[in-house]
């Protein structure tokens, strides 16, 4: 079972940056794509972006060109690089291994809170 602990996140004014970190447990996170996702109050968690063991990555629309997903493999750590940050992207972020845009197992972690005031 992989355990995921995220961080990074935090206050920051529209158009500023954040950039968030995952780090998984076990000697099996290489093997996994892992993706970000994002609950913001009051809706649904939504998928955020997804980076494959390969490298490949993709974004849902309302972020490409502003995110950059990024992994290290000897850290057993995914990154979220944010930029041109929107108070709609105020939402708590998590991390977990997914299939397509879709959380593959486990539970959630605690997830990180970012706050984006306009």
């Amino acid at each position: 079972q992989v355990q995921l602990v995220e961080s990074g996140g935090g206050l920051v004014q529209a158009g500023g940056s954040l950039r968030l970190s995952c780090t998984a447990s076990g000697s099996t996170f290489s093997y996994y794509t892992m993706g970000w996702f994002r609950q913001a109050p009051g809706k649904e968690r939504e998928f955020v972006a997804a980076i494959r063991s390969t490298g490949n990555t993709y974004y849902t629309d309302s972020v490409k060109g502003r995110f950059a997903i990024s992994r290290d493999n000897a850290k057993n750590t995914v990154y979220l690089q944010m930029n041109s940050l929107k108070p709609e992207d105020t939402a708590v972020y998590y991390c977990a291994p997914v299939v397509g845009t879709q959380k593959m197992f486990g539970s959630w972690g605690q997830g990180t809170q970012v706050t984006v005031s306009s």
